[in-house]
């Protein structure tokens, strides 16, 4: 029995010291992302604040005002991922804009920017799916990432898109909202 013990508390010591390495042509590398001043913003909230219950299933729904500062010089584009980690069946997203030209410096309110796709949430729609926590505070996280490439699919989810940006991302920032109903 402690030999089965011991083989189990090594195999789960190997697994959690390998998921921060990928495996390339034989070798390790360790996946880095180089850290830059790149920041999200909103005007409508602060990080780790309340989200306004304009941006929520208690109000509008829409999606809010966020702003993108410092993106990397060799960014050929943005991507945008928003989700809820703490909701009761995993974790659920809320918005994913990808394709972002990264020129771009600000989403405006309730908008895409021109250059942008949507891809797939957890609702299973292409849009932006405010808070609606069924209890207790809730953390939402809006990341960005700045991409050295542009990326070629049409509605992905948000597993799809972070399989796809994998290797690509040169900067990333992000910006919590906490809401509660």
């Amino acid at each position: 029995m402690k030999k089965i013990l011991t083989g189990v508390i090594i195999i789960v010591a190997v697994l959690l010291a390998a998921t921060a390495i990928v495996l390339k042509g034989g070798e390790s590398e360790e996946i880095k992302i180089p850290t830059t001043n790149m920041k999200i913003t909103s005007p409508a909230f602060e990080n780790n604040s309340k989200i306004p219950s304009k941006y929520t299933c208690d109000g509008e729904s829409i999606s809010p005002p966020l702003s993108f500062v410092d993106v990397p010089e060799n960014a050929k584009s943005l991507a945008l991922v928003v989700d809820d980690p703490d909701a009761p069946m995993g974790t659920f997203t809320h918005w994913i804009l990808f394709n972002i030209d990264p020129e771009v410096k600000e989403v405006k309110e309730n908008s895409v920017p021109q250059s942008a796709f949507q891809g797939k949430t957890s609702a299973n729609d292409k849009k932006y799916v405010g808070a609606c926590p069924p209890s207790g505070i809730h953390r939402y996280f809006f990341k960005l990432y700045a991409l050295n490439t542009m990326l070629n699919f049409n509605n992905p989810t948000e597993d799809e898109l972070e399989e796809n940006i994998k290797g690509h991302i040169i900067a990333k920032s992000e910006l919590i909202g906490l809401y509660s109903r």
